[in-house]
């Protein structure tokens, strides 16, 4: 209608300058057109009409003429949508700088674009637009146009802007007010929307959408129970997706207000943002289900979060846990609190989450870490927690089910509760007996005392004096031992104990270390009789019973244990074979200990005692005068055991058997062979001892000193040499062999004349040769005595 007006404007005047101008043929066919080509314009054949007027532009020379068909075509090319609209506006702006239609043409582009909904490129002309320059009237529109276009377009400041210059008018102030409200509802300022949406609110043209969004806008605003009220009245006009976000609006509003039950149905119809529910909308329904114990479905909605890290997620794992717990899934209630545990959105939950996750822990075990590592953790964390009593409690539970007593004390120290030193008893005495095994019997010692120090338990007290004195027994101390064992005995838990099963074993033995063989073998006894199932401990207590007869010299008792430890046959039965033939040989049966050594030696090839009883059977021949018998063992012994301890003893045995049987040159290689193979022992120096007696009776004396000088390990004297060769001169003498004994004498005389014997052996020489009636010789040894008188 406003462009029909400006058009009867322009007829109007064109006609009016008709009336004062010279009307020439032309002039009057160009207005004829003219008016012609408005006529299409008017009827909205927009192409004709451009055409006409683009003719006419190029025909005529008037200029307000030109001007107009210029301002015509470009718009009829911005209604054709023609490429070249926006430039033909452009070119007739600038090209006619003062023509009156230059405003008209920015406004009616602009408004041509807004009717089209084309609202980007009715801002871009808007904006051309002076507004000065339009009629009062026509301002309205242009504001609210305007302004639109700017809300349109995403510039909703400037829309505002332009918005509230229309809020008054009558045919435009319930639209500005309610895009005004809209945008400060897409922009969260709930308060302004709320105050401009309650002034349309009575509008039946904006009554429908309001109600969603006033319902929204409440719910906003924390006005839950408002919220509900206007999203019910809506509910039942709503469809597809509003209505969707209706019901998350009432559900979400009696969730916040703590109606779980009401708000259920409604939450459950949410269809969520373009059909896709987000964590929040699973932890809202599942919570919902929590709170009225419907812990599964609770559980089935929680564990639809995932990829969470987020408060959202962290109290969906707590009260997921939680549902567990109610369930009885410890194990899946231990992953949901660790989850929440690890996350810092709220404190308070990741401290009762991290709580909740030691304790089940603790009950359960923990396949992610050690339990006491989950514990102690947790006090690192909150070490002012309410609950540090208890948790401590439950880490020396922990400690000691995982056998870190260690940890366990250094925790106990300084607790002074009946509990704690019950506890400290228990843990005491169990980190004794790790010690004890690792043979650190020092600091075992110490932790049995420790744990005696607080006896609270009778059976831990029991339990700490026998392995008190199993300790003191290892460290030497018997008596200490004796005196604990003794104690334990005494002791009315001790029956029903496990350690009573050895006591008389362990009592025997502390007495056998105290060598009071009578006591030792009293509990032996006893331990035998009342233990008829331990083979290897019956076995070892036939021994040491043996032993303790064996050393009382109570041979034939210690021949029957023997024998029964070899019935066994559990350990060191070769011991016991070799133990009894020793006993018989020292009841004076040779023959028997003979046998026994003869079966020993080819029954057991690898017993260690074997070169034992070789050299003990050899010993035995040598006794009973079976020389070439054990002079065979000797040599078997060396030559199966050359590094034997009894090699070097057996040499020795050999040479003083060819000694004693005066086979001399025989009994001097066995000797010297001990010498040079065996240098520095105490074989060699007895070989070398008993090789100068032999020397001595061969009158080798020089000989022998000449082998003794190469031992390094024997420093013979010159004294020695003297006393030696002189028992080499007397001997013959006394044995009444004259001249071997002359010989001697003037052979000690040749090598030591000024020697400590010099003058018996002058004398000796001097009587020897009178006897012979040698009166020349005896003189000068005659004459030697005198003068040395």
């Amino acid at each position: 209608m406003l462009i029909l007006k400006r058009q009867f404007i322009i007829v109007f005047l064109a006609f009016s300058l008709l009336g004062f101008a010279q009307k020439s043929a032309v002039y009057t066919s160009d207005l004829k057109d003219y008016q012609k080509a408005l006529t299409l314009y008017n009827n909205k054949q927009y192409k004709a009409a451009q055409s006409l007027f683009d003719d006419i532009k190029y025909n005529t020379d008037d200029v307000v003429l030109k001007s107009d068909c210029s301002y015509y075509i470009a718009n009829c090319a911005v209604r054709l949508n023609q490429r070249n609209a926006d430039d033909l506006i452009t070119e007739f702006v600038e090209e006619y700088p003062t023509s009156t239609k230059r405003n008209t043409a920015f406004l009616d582009v602009a408004d041509y674009y807004f009717e089209n909904s084309k609202y980007a490129y009715a801002r871009k002309w808007y904006q051309k637009v002076d507004e000065l320059s339009i009629a009062r009237s026509e301002r309205e529109r242009f504001y609210f146009n305007y302004g639109y276009s700017l809300y349109s377009t995403n510039s909703k400041t400037q829309a505002t802007k332009y918005l509230n210059r229309v809020v008054d008018s009558k045919e435009y102030g319930s639209q500005a007010k309610y895009y005004i409200g809209y945008m400060a509802y897409e922009g969260d300022d709930y308060d302004t929307a709320n105050e401009y949406f309650d002034q349309v609110s009575d509008n039946e043209k904006y009554k429908e959408k309001l109600s969603y969004y006033q319902a929204d806008l409440n719910f906003k605003l924390g006005k839950f129970e408002k919220a509900i009220e206007l999203a019910k009245e809506q509910l039942p006009n709503a469809r597809g997706e509003e209505e969707s976000e209706l019901n998350k609006i009432i559900g979400e509003s009696y969730f916040n207000l703590e109606q779980y039950e009401e708000a259920l149905p409604y939450l459950k119809a949410y269809q969520g943002k373009r059909g896709k529910w987000n964590n929040t909308d699973y932890y809202q329904l599942g919570y919902t289900y929590y709170k009225q114990n419907d812990f599964e479905a609770a559980i089935s909605e929680f564990n639809k979060i995932i990829d969470g890290n987020n408060s959202v997620a962290q109290n969906a794992y707590y009260h997921l846990g939680e549902s567990y717990i109610n369930l009885e899934k410890k194990q899946e209630a231990l992953n949901a609190f660790r989850n929440a545990s690890e996350m810092d959105y709220d404190l308070k939950i990741q401290e009762d989450a991290w709580l909740n996750y030691a304790k089940i822990s603790y009950e359960i075990g923990n396949p992610y870490q050690s339990v006491p590592q989950v514990l102690a953790g947790y006090l690192d964390k909150y070490p002012e927690t309410s609950y540090r009593e208890e948790i401590e409690t439950l880490l020396i539970d922990s400690y000691i089910t995982s056998k870190n007593y260690k940890e366990a004390l250094e925790l106990l120290k300084g607790k002074n509760s009946f509990e704690n030193k019950v506890a400290y008893q228990k843990v005491a005495f169990f980190r004794g007996i790790e010690l004890y095994n690792e043979t650190n019997y020092s600091e075992a010692l110490d932790m049995f005392n420790n744990s005696l120090k607080e006896p609270r338990d009778p059976v831990f007290v029991a339990k700490a004096t026998f392995w008190k004195a199993e300790t003191e027994y290892n460290l030497s101390n018997f008596n200490d031992a004796l005196i604990g064992f003794k104690q334990f005995d005494g002791m009315a838990e001790a029956s029903d104990l496990p350690e009573n099963d050895n006591l008389n074993y362990n009592l025997a033995y502390t007495y056998f270390k105290l060598k009071d063989y009578n006591n030792a073998s009293r509990y032996f006894q006893q331990f035998i009789d009342k233990n008829s199932s331990d083979r290897l401990r019956r076995n070892d207590a036939y021994l040491r019973l043996a032993d303790g007869y064996f050393v009382s010299s109570s041979y034939q008792n210690a021949i029957s244990a023997y024998d029964k430890a070899i019935q066994i046959n559990e350990i060191e039965t070769d011991y016991a074979a070799f133990q009894k033939a020793m006993s018989n040989g020292y009841l004076g049966k040779s023959s028997t200990k003979i046998s026994e050594l003869n079966a020993f030696i080819e029954g057991y090839p690898k017993s260690a005692l074997r070169d034992d009883a070789m050299y003990e059977l050899a010993n035995t021949y040598v006794k009973t005068n079976d020389t070439d018998k054990a002079m065979q063992m000797y040599d078997r012994l060396n030559s199966e055991y050359k590094r034997s301890a009894f090699t070097s003893k057996a040499l020795l045995r050999q040479g003083l058997v060819y000694y004693n049987g005066s086979e001399n040159e025989r009994a001097l290689t066995k000797f010297k062979k001990v010498a040079k193979d065996f240098p520095g022992s105490g074989e060699a120096v007895q070989a070398v001892s008993t090789a100068r007696l032999i020397y001595i009776d061969l009158g080798r004396v020089d000989e022998y000193a000449s082998w003794v000088k190469s031992l390094d390990y024997v420093e013979v004297t010159d004294v020695e040499l003297d006393n030696t060769m002189y028992l080499a001169a007397e001997k013959p003498y006394l044995d009444n062999d004259t001249d071997n004994a002359i010989r001697q004498f003037n052979k000690y005389l040749n090598q030591f004349p000024n020697g400590i014997h010099a003058l018996k052996s002058h004398f000796y020489l001097a009587q020897l040769y009178y006897q012979k009636d040698l009166f020349e010789n005896a003189q000068p040894h005659y004459q030697y005595v005198v003068e040395a008188a």
